[in-house]
């Protein structure tokens, strides 16, 4: 098919189209699933084998050995400690599972994964020229997408963060979540086919991706990232399936409460053309309580980020420095300090130890 630089009007960051001249524009479309998205900062991994099921449930986050051809999740991999290694989509077909990872970390998921393959019926293949491309459900854009089959069932990864999978926990105490109306799809697209317009950049997936609050790798994760701290436990984890590793970590700290961190919602004050970008400083006051992982344009709300922070940061408004300049950030509780399955139970007062002094009424 033809290459996504050569799409009419393509504006590339080094090898991601950004947009295609008006990204604010391509984002209407692209909620409105009118638009297509060239997605150049994914990579497609194939893992095949009649254990493929079974095998990537028992060392993962999720529970996906009774997945079903055309089903969608998504899985994490843990450390001992529970942080976060790997992440990545997954699709069935019925004869292969189909995980979607970022780029950055695809070789490294894969490397991973053939290592523990051991004595499993399964085989590891990473397909770097595989196109791929996303779309909103429910929209004409979906209808012109044309997607690879290769046994049968066209390969359709649909994002699980729009709602509570089971299994899964949220700590997001909103009436209405801003997921709910995040209908995200990546599609494997047949190379004998040509993907045609509108199209969308990836400027305009990031700021619909940062307004439903959902957290990419690459974005979100670094090397101490827990799931609890980004509401990963939505869609990424099963609470309930069997035994994996990390898992005493994200038993532990969902039962008990409190993650270390916490991700946040920040709406930022768009008065100056100081846009943020990630690793800027998040402050209360003087005091650093966090960092910048996502920022974007909205079409609707303007310059909007989110952003790690301290357990112990306060949950009013924050400040934003970049560039020696200060941003005003009204901030949105995603993950509260006492995130946990305990979390808004009443906790017993403690009984008190002093002795009581008999009643003089009482016969005995």
């Amino acid at each position: 098919m033809t290459e996504f630089a050569s799409l009419p009007g393509a504006v590339l960051d080094g090898e991601i189209v950004a947009h295609f001249g008006n990204p604010m524009i391509e984002q209407r479309l692209l909620a409105a699933g009118e638009a297509v998205v060239p997605v150049g900062d994914r990579t497609l991994i194939e893992v095949a084998g009649e254990d493929r099921l079974t095998w990537l449930d028992s060392i993962t986050s999720q529970s996906v050995a009774r997945l079903a051809a055309g089903e969608s999740t998504e899985l994490l991999v843990l450390d001992p400690q529970g942080r976060v290694e790997h992440a990545a989509g997954v699709f069935e077909d019925g004869t292969s599972a189909w995980l979607i990872a970022d780029s950055d970390d695809a070789d490294p998921l894969a490397t991973w994964l053939k290592r523990m393959v051991f004595r499993s019926r399964v085989t590891v293949t990473v397909h770097t020229d595989a196109a791929l491309a996303g779309f909103f459900a429910g929209g004409a854009a979906e209808e012109r997408v044309p997607a690879a089959a290769p046994n049968g069932v066209p390969l359709v990864w649909r994002d699980p963060w729009r709602s509570v999978a089971p299994g899964g926990h949220q700590y997001a105490a909103v009436a209405q979540h801003p997921a709910s109306d995040y209908a995200w799809c990546i599609a494997v697209v047949d190379s004998s086919a040509q993907l045609t317009g509108p199209f969308a950049g990836a400027l305009a997936a990031e700021a619909l991706r940062i307004a439903a609050w959902r957290p990419r790798w690459s974005r979100e994760v670094d090397e101490r990232s827990i799931p609890h701290e980004t509401d990963w436990i939505r869609s990424a984890v099963h609470l309930d399936k069997g035994c994996y590793r990390g898992q005493e970590t994200v038993a532990k700290v969902h039962n008990l409460g409190h993650p270390p961190r916490r991700i946040a919602a920040l709406q930022l004050d768009g008065s100056d053309t100081v846009l943020p970008v990630p690793g800027d400083a998040v402050l209360s006051g003087d005091a650093e309580v966090g960092t910048i992982t996502s920022v974007a344009l909205h079409h609707e709300d303007g310059p909007i980020a989110l952003a790690i922070l301290s357990r112990r940061a306060p949950d009013g408004d924050l400040v934003v420095r970049s560039q020696g300049v200060d941003i005003a950030a009204a901030q949105q509780v995603i993950v509260p300090a006492d995130a946990g399955a305990t979390a808004g139970v009443p906790r017993l007062t403690r009984l008190s130890r002093r002795p009581v002094a008999p009643d003089p009424r009482d016969p005995r």
